[in-house]
């Protein structure tokens, strides 16, 4: 399938960019106020930090690939948009981020290809946070924990470890690291990664980040939404007590606290889902 081409006029995309970059705000306001008060909150700055994408980023908007500009001859020179059909117009353009890129257009497509065809696991419970810390009194975050060491790990070793994700699993301990079902690394992630992966779900912000304007500016914005959502369960569910920002947890140590985990989880999943396609839309067509 090819992408066809269509043409925005000025009105139109103008209004459209306009939007966006006011739902960017909003989406961003806490963050940038915490910042210029030297404040840091430990669960939704963390797509700021992690991912280290500054929120001008995500103001911009664009079109997606194809997708015609009028009246935008600046946008000629921009990374990745070439000289429309018409005068003064521009457009994203996918054959050149693949010639620039192709190892990355490749990598990104296989990504979401190969994890939207494989069926979604379940029985995780979010234990890759407690693996960071099984066995270990030095931890990454300086929030204590729930039950203390001894009660996290008589958890972690109740239960088994079921992460398919690398970027979680190079965090755990050298203990936790063999209790893990999979043996997982960087070249493996794109066999294993699979859609019912919390991370999984929040890198979708990533890729659309990578993919920049082949992208339309609303999808980056549901991206980025569904990660923050995720980020929310992913500390909800971990064995650190964050009561003083406000976070409820979700208690997977306890077979309510699994049930609800999953629950969230496949919700989380589905919109994944959606989002995998419509990046393959807007971007190749298909």
């Amino acid at each position: 399938m090819t992408l066809t081409t269509s043409l925005l006029d000025a009105t139109t995309w103008t209004a459209r960019a306009a939007a966006h970059e006011a739902r960017a705000d909003a989406l961003t306001a806490a963050h940038r106020a915490r910042a210029a008060r030297g404040e840091k909150h430990p669960v939704e700055d963390f797509l700021f930090t992690y991912y280290s994408y500054k929120p001008a980023q995500l103001r911009r908007w664009h079109p997606g690939a194809g997708v015609v500009l009028a009246e935008a001859a600046e946008r000629q020179t921009w990374r990745w948009y070439s000289p429309g059909p018409v005068a003064d117009s521009a457009m994203p353009d996918a054959g050149v981020f693949a010639t620039e890129k192709p190892e990355l257009a490749a990598l990104v497509e296989r990504m979401l290809r190969s994890t939207a065809a494989r069926p979604g696991r379940f029985g995780c419970f979010g234990l890759h946070e407690w693996a960071m810390v099984y066995r270990e009194e030095e931890h990454r975050h300086p929030a204590p924990l729930r039950l203390g060491q001894a009660g996290t790990d008589a958890v972690v070793e109740a239960n088994d470890l079921r992460c398919t994700h690398f970027d979680a699993f190079r965090f755990f301990t050298r203990d936790a690291v063999p209790r893990n079902a999979l043996p997982l690394s960087r070249a493996l992630q794109p066999e294993i990664e699979q859609p019912g992966c919390l991370h999984a779900g929040m890198d979708l912000y990533k890729w659309a980040m990578k993919l920049g304007p082949l992208l339309p500016g609303e999808l980056l914005l549901d991206a980025f939404e569904l990660a923050r959502d995720i980020r929310q369960l992913d500390m909800e569910a971990a064995p650190y007590d964050l009561s003083a920002w406000g976070v409820e947890p979700v208690r997977i140590e306890t077979a309510e606290g699994k049930a609800e985990y999953v629950r969230q989880q496949r919700g989380f999943a589905e919109r994944g889902t959606v989002l995998r396609r419509r990046m393959l839309e807007a971007w190749l067509g298909a």
